[in-house]
């Protein structure tokens, strides 16, 4: 996915990591909006979901959705969300979340989309973030409908 964005720079996207708990999942439970879209975005974004899988739930949850699932030991989360960026490329990675382990992904990705639900986010990801959303969904439709985005960013 090609955006250009007036005044700011131009993005080629074609990998979407997202975080599991917090930002895809509630509780363990991926809503099934967020099932549709993610069915939608795999036309066009290898999609990755990155988890220490707190609830146990990730596999089942994402056993029939177009994403690799990526499970890690919980103490060192934040690095591995950070080595996942650098071997695929951050400079073609979007990447949402809502977690202090998320901010070394947000460093490295070329978007980087924090996610504020019910759960809550992290304040100081917003540091590291291009774009805050009020839920997951909002943060997908953003990929689905990139001249929302354009709006977000542009000069």
């Amino acid at each position: 996915m090609k955006i250009e964005i007036p005044g700011y720079k131009t993005l080629q996207l074609d990998t979407l990591l997202l975080d599991y708990n917090g930002t895809v999942a509630l509780d363990g439970k991926i809503p099934d909006s967020v099932k549709e879209s993610l069915e939608k975005l795999s036309k066009e974004f290898q999609i990755y979901i990155l988890t220490a899988d707190t609830h146990g739930t990730a596999a089942k949850q994402c056993e029939q959705l177009p994403v690799i699932l990526h499970t890690f030991p919980v103490g060192n989360a934040a690095e591995y969300k950070q080595e996942i960026v650098d071997k695929i490329g951050g400079e073609h990675c979007v990447c949402m979340g809502n977690g202090r382990n998320d901010v070394l992904m947000f460093e490295k990705a070329a978007l980087s989309i924090a996610v504020m639900d019910a759960e809550g986010m992290y304040a100081g990801l917003l540091k590291e973030a291009d774009v805050c959303v009020r839920s997951i969904e909002n943060g997908l439709d953003l990929l689905l409908y990139p001249k929302r985005l354009i709006a977000d960013l542009r000069g």
